[in-house]
């Protein structure tokens, strides 16, 4: 492999003195070198092709000994130093203090075409950030980040990028559920790539530390190649900086929307600087349209990271990077009119991508009630989200209220509960739907090819990744294979898999991994 090294985080800003591997807290350091810890016989399980030609890896290089080598940790490109990055975070609305790369460990930073890319292995072993785990993954969560990433990017949505799926041939102990019950599974280890995998916690960790100078450093570093249309290194600078990822942040947070995306664990340490989706872990989709549902089972009684409430949440994650800032402006009143505007610019957004959702293009004055009254009837009973928008398109203004109800009922669970009064709902709602169409002076064809370039037919629904992961035990990679390609194509009728635009299966409701998971998933 013939990789241009371009370590620019590890050589301009400051590493941590101390090389020992061993769970400590690091004080006025960006960064520990470490690592990776020796796998015993790593073997491919999967590759997107695509990520490797984005980073100058040809084919030939894939089939290598060399890049199995590489990017299961085993061995070290030349003139590169690992690292783990340091920084801290809030976790479920409380301060944790510092956090790090517990199980991730930066293989180098590459330049292709003066982009820079940074690889990063995902189960690579410990780092001094590791506290009392063992920096590993398995099989089946590393399955579930490599389709997802991959999945995200087809789907348009901000995200890190997964090169490579490869097994240790190690075992690793897990209790999946944290019930008491830990079982050995098969270790794993995924390579992340991205612009940088620099956090909120990042800036939340100088500023907790009072480490003003590193604070300023890092900050310099993000705008100086990141966000270069910023000018200077003063007040200003710094407000722009907060002003640059807020903007980001919420159009993350409006896709994750528009595809009915949830995180699962939107702790302040998870939250990219570019607005990229990062850390899948018990993330999931929405199957029946519930505003309340988290994947995580961690967060089941308080909910605080349910679908509904992301960008209540990013908004709050937003305060926090802007309070680790604040010492390098001094100023609250320009931070905070930046997270007021926050708020304003979401409710637009949003606004405008649910009419997008409907194939509308024209603002009317009763668009909120028609967008309002659809997400109660959603809830009325269950209702498949990505399968009611994607049959909506094929609904055309002249047809009857009875007609449309037709089209979707595909994506009702129970549609024998859709009787009065649930079907007077939805009746009146198509109503006024068709009435709003008839003000639109687009053809019913052109409607349906952008609602359908809106409104993804497939999406990889929990049960899917846990049947790939299934097989996957058994040696049977075809799937995730199958998968792989499928979600290349998100938005396209592709005949030949139709079997997965569907509703999620009985079986899937309570099974662990399909609907249940946890940050161990």
């Amino acid at each position: 492999m013939n990789l241009k090294i371009n370590n620019r985080f590890s050589t301009e800003l400051p590493a941590d003195p101390d090389e020992t591997n061993e769970t400590r807290q690091v004080k006025n350091a960006c960064f520990s070198f470490v690592l990776p810890k020796k796998v015993s016989n790593p073997s491919l399980v999967h590759v997107s092709q695509e990520v490797a030609s984005l980073i100058g890896i040809t084919e030939k290089d894939v089939e290598s000994e060399e890049f199995i080598n590489v990017f299961s940790g085993k061995t070290i490109l030349p003139n590169t130093r690992p690292y783990a990055m340091s920084y801290a975070g809030h976790q479920f609305g409380n301060w944790a203090g510092q956090l790090g790369d517990g199980r991730a460990i930066v293989l180098t930073e590459i330049d292709v075409n003066n982009t820079n890319y940074t690889l990063q292995l995902k189960g690579a072993g410990m780092t001094p950030y590791s506290r009392r785990a063992d920096g590993l993954a398995v099989l089946r969560s590393s399955i579930r980040e490599h389709l997802c990433s991959e999945a995200m990017f087809h789907l348009g949505i901000p995200t890190t990028r997964s090169l490579s799926l490869i097994l240790t041939g190690d075992q690793v102990l897990r209790d999946v559920m944290y019930d008491g019950n830990p079982a050995y599974e098969k270790g794993a280890v995924v390579c992340r790539v991205a612009p940088s995998f620099i956090r909120f916690g990042n800036f939340e960790l100088f500023s907790s530390q009072n480490d003003l100078k590193t604070l300023k450093l890092l900050a310099d570093f993000t705008i100086k190649y990141y966000f270069p249309d910023i000018k200077g290194s003063n007040k200003g600078s710094y407000v722009a900086l907060l002003e640059s990822v807020a903007n980001l942040t919420r159009e993350m947070i409006v896709h994750w929307q528009r595809v009915g995306f949830v995180h699962g664990v939107m702790n302040t340490d998870n939250m990219s600087i570019l607005g990229l989706t990062i850390d899948y872990g018990p993330y999931g989709w929405l199957e029946d349209y519930n505003p309340n549902w988290t994947p995580n089972t961690t967060d089941r009684e308080n909910r605080r990271y349910r679908f509904g409430n992301q960008p209540e949440i990013a908004l709050w994650n937003l305060y926090q990077l802007a309070n680790a800032l604040y010492p390098l402006v001094n100023e609250a009143a320009p931070l905070e009119k930046i997270l007021e505007d926050f708020q304003n610019s979401y409710q637009m957004d949003y606004h405008a991508m649910m009419l997008s959702k409907l194939g509308l293009n024209n603002k009317e004055e009763n668009d909120e009630q028609l967008i309002a009254i659809l997400k109660e009837n959603l809830q009325l009973t269950e209702t498949d989200m990505t399968i009611f928008f994607r049959n909506l398109s094929q609904f055309k203004k002249e047809e009857s209220e009875e007609k449309a109800l037709q089209i979707v009922s595909d994506a009702f669970y129970k549609p024998a509960e859709v009787i009065a009064p649930i079907k007077e709902s939805w009746l009146y709602w198509f109503s006024l739907y068709r009435n709003r169409l008839q003000k639109e002076s687009m053809t019913d064809e052109n409607r349906k090819i952008a609602m359908d370039g809106t409104n993804p037919k497939y999406v990889l629904r929990n049960y899917m990744a846990q049947l790939a992961i299934e097989a996957a035990e058994k040696e049977d990679y075809a799937l995730i294979d199958e998968l792989h390609l499928l979600l290349k194509n998100p938005y396209q009728e592709q005949e030949k898999y139709s079997k997965w635009f569907t509703k999620r299966p009985d079986w899937a409701r309570e099974k662990v991994g399909s609907s249940m998971l946890s940050c161990s998933s």
